[in-house]
């Protein structure tokens, strides 16, 4: 195997894998990043998203060869003491309830705050509209990024 260079979380990582397998069994299973979730396996459902220069990805069917080259971060890298504005305010707003998707739904909110800080309702829908909810939490997943982007969620 091909040994690919990755910078993830600001650390740099040499991985020996195909560079066809997917980035999420990358993170998961070769380097024990397990915040980013597998759902579907087929990019639908969004649990799995991280950022690749800061763009929102799909990473059960992103191969580790188109993340090479680029800054990944994922949930754990969003913040070490997970005191990121948006995971405050998922606290403060209580928004999971089996939590499974919430990974996906923060670092897409990320994307979202980082390009548009102070998104109205219809941009949020937008933003959001591609990381699915089981649970249906959506009007608290909403309120947790306008109180984000409002500087709470203390």
């Amino acid at each position: 195997m091909p040994s690919t260079s990755l910078l993830i979380n600001g650390e740099t990582y040499q991985v020996d894998v195909n560079p066809e397998m997917p980035l999420l069994w990358v993170l998961r299973d070769t380097l024990g990043l397990t915040g980013t979730k597998f759902s579907c396996g087929e990019g639908l459902c969004g649990a799995c998203t991280v950022h690749l220069d800061g763009a929102t990805v799909r990473s059960c069917v992103t191969p580790v060869s188109a993340a090479a080259s680029k800054a990944i971060t994922t949930i754990e890298g969003l913040s070490p003491e997970g005191d990121h504005p948006l995971q405050r305010a998922w606290d403060s707003e209580k928004v999971p309830q089996c939590g499974y998707c919430q990974p996906g739904q923060i670092m897409a909110a990320a994307a979202l705050l980082f390009t548009n800080p102070h998104p109205n309702d219809a941009e949020i829908n937008d933003a959001m509209a591609g990381v699915l909810c089981r649970c249906g939490t959506y009007q608290r997943i909403k309120k947790a990024i306008q109180v984000a982007a409002n500087g709470g969620g203390s």
